[in-house]
């Protein structure tokens, strides 16, 4: 399932989303400007942190536009590989009329037909052969073709990857940039000594207890087997997972197989509207769709946050309750 989105969002963050970190209104003490409260700084670590979960979503629906890409690609130019061979097939058959015209005294039109500029230009030619016979008419008819087929392979498949490549590389610059805006919002923060520096009320002291049956229950038995690895842009594990990937893995190792970003994992299941109707398992949603954790029962979520932060269990009150959009039930 494509984001179409994705590749307008990756841009956006690129190009503009930035700017004011950029510009100087929160960067750190040197610039003309008077120094942030503590209250904008965390404000604009939610903000980034809303940008970021776009981010990473789009640069997931990038990277798996790519491996589309590349797969087309190389099944792409397989074919045009099946097409060269038949394309020197065609063309050692018309030499070899070609040769038997030379004798006949046919040399100069025959050889325009091997030396012309294209298949446009030698199909052109062809309607002033008169002196070919039917077969051999066939057999340039079908070169020509041959020679349209194989350029034509070539130009889609190109102009896909290069498409796809772009949109890559476009997403990752949207990436550094706004991981390096969070890493500067927590210095800032950090000069706070009573700041909160998840930005996201985490509940150090949820439980490590959940509820669950079947397949969700392996979700989140693999989930918490998780709890303590890093947050990695774009992740799908073993050593690291962003919040998809995370909730992909979980799902997988229970026997389910989800596709690979928020928004597409979205459109799953049973829609569920209530935060007190969550069953463990739920994959919850938060941010416009941008990031999404398993409940895990008792109130308590367990996710991958974002960069620089840990998977780990947080309690839903006050910050993810205030974020929360809706959830689906597999």
């Amino acid at each position: 399932m494509k984001n179409p989105g994705g590749r307008r969002t990756a841009r956006r963050i690129a190009t503009t989303g930035l700017g004011v970190v950029a510009a100087g209104t929160f960067i750190a003490p040197g610039v003309a400007h008077a120094e942030p409260t503590q209250d904008e700084v965390e404000d604009r670590i939610e903000e980034l942190n809303q940008e970021a979960s776009e981010a990473v979503e789009a640069y997931n629906q990038a990277e798996e536009d790519y491996e589309t890409a590349k797969a087309a690609y190389d099944e792409l130019d397989e074919q045009v590989g099946d097409e060269q061979e038949r394309y020197d097939e065609l063309r050692e058959q018309v030499q070899q009329f070609a040769n038997a015209t030379y004798q006949g005294g046919e040399l100069d039109s025959t050889t325009n037909i091997l030396t012309s500029d294209g298949p446009e230009a030698l199909l052109a030619q062809n309607a002033d052969l008169n002196y070919l016979s039917e077969t051999q008419q066939s057999q340039l008819d079908d070169f020509g073709d041959s020679s349209e087929r194989l350029f034509a392979l070539k130009d889609e498949a190109e102009k896909s990857l290069e498409e796809a490549e772009d949109t890559l590389e476009e997403s990752e610059e949207a990436k550094d940039e706004v991981e390096s805006a969070i890493e500067e919002q927590q210095e800032l923060l950090a000069q706070f000594p009573d700041a909160d520096s998840s930005g996201e009320g985490a509940d150090d002291s949820a439980g490590q207890s959940h509820g669950g049956s079947g397949n969700a229950s392996g979700a989140l038995d693999f989930a918490y087997s998780k709890v303590g690895l890093p947050y990695v842009y774009g992740g799908t594990g073993p050593n690291g997972y962003d919040c998809s990937g995370l909730v992909q893995a979980s799902w997988r190792a229970a026997g389910v197989d989800l596709p690979r970003t928020t928004y597409a994992q979205a459109g799953l299941g049973t829609r569920i509207n209530d935060m007190g109707s969550l069953q463990p398992g739920d994959i919850m949603f938060f941010s416009g769709q941008a990031h999404n954790g398993l409940y895990a029962g008792n109130n308590q979520m367990v996710h991958a946050p974002r960069t620089g932060r840990n998977i780990e269990v947080v309690g839903l009150a006050a910050y993810w309750a205030g974020q929360f959009e809706f959830a689906v039930r597999l």
